[in-house]
């Protein structure tokens, strides 16, 4: 029996941000190659590289697994491997030079290597597997393993290689229709330990990550889909259901993060789901990601409520209709409104995602974002600046005016990577004014609670009502700073 060790190239303490932060989740894409691997008859084992700050570990694996086949098969449901992070590709090509020098055939599978799959051919990799790549994998394995004699290389679709020193790419594959044709992900390859330890030192609680879903079929044109696309697809609610069952089982969860770009777009699926975790008595709290036009919907968010939701981030971008509009984002600014009471009322956090530096975006612009968080006082909010991905129309937009560098070396790097109206330090401190004025506004909103209603104020509210005496002169500190920068 053939074997073949999984890996994938986030290493957190590469992201100091993230590795802060303290929210690790497993490479959930690994989990799912490897278990498809494992049903089609080979012997598969993990290097999990989270919590590693060495990419050089892989050598001890392999002596150890003594594999046929090296995979660095990246996550794909994570948007931090979407970014392309440079510490993290240049980690890839440690492990595939580690592994070639061993004798390993390697392959790679992710958002980065399907975008540059030339630079991975040039640095070890033997083959990289573009977009959705269970099924090419398993095909090429087969085929490099005698399996499979009657596909040749250029007839498995969705794999780029060298042969003969020329380039070959074959034609894209079509997505999966059928999820729940999938198995479980390989949950069992996992070490929870450290996942859980970092999760309960950090917040108190473990959460996991599940998928429901694959493809977004949205077009706002700054956002990249090399991996699942522009089609969408749902697992059945029975399935996701069977899954948390599983994992509460085996893993004791306490909370949830359901990782698909939009959970429950198709109709009565949230409902559905309910009902299904309803039935299995499971109880957990859960957070995920949708659109503003979807949360004006009372069904759906009743629906939210009623299996366990939490929290739900958002991508509002930017409070000018102008920016939205620009991103050929699809929402409005009366949605993210509505949206955001609708959620509150029914007890779920919304929280935002903030996209500042969009071409065309002015200062006004900026002001009406920032009045915007402000004033509706989201649970949380993220914030970045426009990132170009190949791929986007946003990125065909500015690639001429790309700078020096074209990927970000970490999660916190957020420098502006194309001209544009400010300079790149004008937004890393624009990051810094805007998480300080909202923490004062937050503040403020407690402070007239705790004066109007003393008796539902805990702790926690009166900390944040106190914490104004610090970001008040904090707040004006960084305006005055951010407006230094306007003039340069």
């Amino acid at each position: 029996m053939k074997k073949i060790l999984f890996t994938h190239s986030y290493f957190m303490p590469f992201d100091p941000k993230q590795w802060e932060t303290g929210q690790p989740y497993p490479p959930l894409g690994t989990l799912y190659a490897a278990a498809w691997m494992r049903v089609n008859g080979y012997e598969v084992s993990l290097f999990d590289t989270m919590f590693l700050n060495r990419p050089e570990k892989i050598e001890g694996a392999i002596r150890l697994f003594k594999p046929d086949y090296v995979v660095i098969y990246d996550d794909g449901f994570n948007y931090l491997t979407k970014m392309c992070l440079t510490n993290m590709r240049e980690a890839a090509f440690s492990m595939a030079g580690i592994a070639k020098k061993m004798n390993c055939t390697v392959i790679a599978a992710s958002s980065d290597a399907t975008d540059q799959f030339e630079k991975y051919l040039d640095n070890g990799i033997d083959f990289v597997l573009l977009g959705e790549a269970e099924h090419s994998l398993s095909e090429l394995i087969g085929h490099l393993s005698g399996d499979s004699t009657h596909l040749l290389p250029e007839n498995i679709m969705g794999i780029a290689y060298r042969q003969n020193g020329n380039l070959i790419k074959t034609s894209r594959r079509p997505v999966l229709n059928d999820l729940d044709q999938l198995p479980m992900p390989a949950w069992d390859l996992v070490d929870m330990r450290p996942y859980r330890d970092m999760w309960m030192r950090h917040h108190g609680y473990f959460s996991l990550n599940i998928g429901t879903t694959r493809g977004c079929p949205f077009k706002c044109n700054w956002c990249a889909k090399p991996i699942y696309g522009n089609r969408y697809h749902s697992r059945s609610p029975q399935k996701v259901v069977e899954e948390l069952v599983w994992l509460q089982q085996h893993t004791g969860f306490d909370h949830i993060w359901f990782c698909d770009d939009i959970f429950g777009l198709k109709p009565g699926w949230v409902k559905a789901f309910a009902e299904e975790v309803k039935k299995t008595g499971l109880h957990f709290r859960f957070k995920i990601q949708s659109r503003a036009d979807l949360l004006v919907q009372q069904q759906y968010v009743a629906a939210l409520e009623e299996a366990g939701c939490k929290n739900v981030w958002m991508g509002a971008e930017s409070g000018s209709q102008k920016i939205l509009d620009a991103m050929d984002k699809g929402i409005t600014i009366s949605q993210i409104e509505e949206a955001t009471q609708l959620l509150k009322q029914h007890h779920i956090q919304p929280s935002f995602f903030i996209q500042f530096g969009y071409p065309g975006e002015t200062k006004k612009d900026i002001h009406l974002t920032i009045d915007m968080i402000n004033r509706l006082l989201p649970h949380s909010i993220g914030i970045s600046v426009s990132y170009p991905l190949p791929g986007t129309v946003f990125y065909e937009r500015v690639k001429q005016d790309l700078q020096h560098k074209s990927n970000w070396t970490d999660s916190d790097d957020l420098h502006l990577l194309f001209r544009n109206t400010f300079r790149p330090e004008f937004y890393r401190q624009l990051h810094r004014h805007v998480h300080k004025t909202y923490r004062l506004h937050l503040g403020i909103a407690k402070l007239k609670q705790a004066i109007l209603h003393p008796l539902r104020t805990n702790a926690t509210d009166l900390r944040k009502a106190l914490s104004i005496f610090y970001y008040a002169p904090a707040a004006l500190f960084s305006g005055w700073k951010i407006k230094k920068w306007e003039m340069i």
